[in-house]
């Protein structure tokens, strides 16, 4: 082998080492790693973790808060928060249901469920850019009132209309093994995480919550920025109000209720940033991943389950305590 071709050689393998190891500086891809470890010790744990049936089974039960996680982390990325996801997604199942109650067709009735979701993300994007209310305390508001529309409307009474079969395979039907709202947020993964790193929009997000200052001088319209993520989140957030209801036909009128903190960890978890400017969507789906992982192992391995608040808890800190400090040595 003649030198010109061996330095070469090493330099394409130094490139592939250096492309490997910016892969792990990645947050997503630590939370993988993460999600991987714990996967494969809750499966040394137990025989029952890694049967086809029972990962299935984990997905379609974190999918929900997967899907809302993608919506959330658009928020926080702006320096937001929206503590509304829960109820807007108890609210619009309800909604839902009540449109089959009054003999709507499925059409109908699913643009019911999500025009809630659109009209409360809405609000919530005016109150915060039009009125100027911090975040926390207008999304504060919405989940109260969304949450006391519901009781007000059903008087604590579970709605469960007649439906047509074809709307109970949209949480209940399967695609070969996969569950249809595992397929959903699969698809709309990989749109928004096209959306937010390939789309002009994608890059306003991130201009925002970097430095919104800065972002308004070069021209970026912050507050329609806004305004189109908290509508975006409110509309994700109903559309797994309607997933959740076709999967259950019963709209409970506790339905939601504390989601939007499950929904607030995945994406902190998944590496986004409260203080905003960091986060992707594939990070708060793995994030959620994570904690649905966490609570399926909690039930194999006879784990206390009040414990599994505890240990979510712990999670979070921990990646929260990890994204501080890897900002500090970057400030250093």
């Amino acid at each position: 082998m003649d030198a010109p071709q061996a330095v070469q050689e090493r330099l394409a393998a130094e490139s592939v080492w250096s492309r490997i190891l910016g892969l792990r500086k990645a947050r997503e891809v630590n939370v993988l790693l993460a999600l991987l470890v714990v996967g494969a010790a809750i499966g040394l744990a137990t025989p029952y973790f890694l049967t086809t049936s029972n990962l299935m089974g984990v997905a379609r039960a974190f999918s929900l808060t997967a899907i809302m996680s993608i919506g959330m982390v658009m928020v926080i990325i702006t320096g937001g928060i929206d503590l509304s996801v829960g109820s807007v997604m108890g609210l619009s199942s309800l909604v839902t249901a009540l449109c089959f109650s009054a003999g709507a067709p499925t059409g109908v009735s699913i643009a019911g469920g999500l025009l809630v979701g659109l009209v409360f993300g809405s609000f919530n994007g005016l109150l915060v850019t039009l009125v100027g209310l911090p975040p926390f305390i207008a999304t504060l508001g919405t989940l109260s009132i969304g949450r006391g529309l519901m009781y007000v409307i059903t008087h604590g009474i579970p709605q469960t209309p007649d439906t047509p079969a074809s709307f109970a395979v949209i949480g209940q039907g399967y695609v070969a093994f996969v569950p249809i709202p595992v397929v959903l947020l699969a698809v709309m993964t990989a749109i928004f995480t096209v959306v937010m790193k390939k789309t002009r929009f994608g890059r306003h997000v991130y201009a925002v919550g970097g430095n919104e200052s800065a972002a308004k001088l070069s021209g970026v319209r912050t507050n329609r920025v806004k305004f189109i993520v908290y509508a975006l989140s409110g509309l994700i957030a109903s559309m797994a109000g309607v997933i959740a209801f076709s999967r259950y036909l019963s709209a409970e009128p506790a339905s939601g209720f504390g989601a939007e903190l499950d929904v607030i960890a995945a994406a902190a978890i998944g590496g986004a940033s409260l203080a905003g400017g960091v986060g992707s969507v594939l990070g708060a789906v793995v994030g959620a991943a994570l904690t649905g992982v966490i609570s399926n192992g909690v039930v194999l391995m006879n784990i206390n389950t009040y414990a599994q608040q505890a240990i979510t808890g712990a999670v979070i800190l921990i990646a929260v305590s990890m994204d501080v400090v890897r900002s500090r040595r970057k400030r250093a």
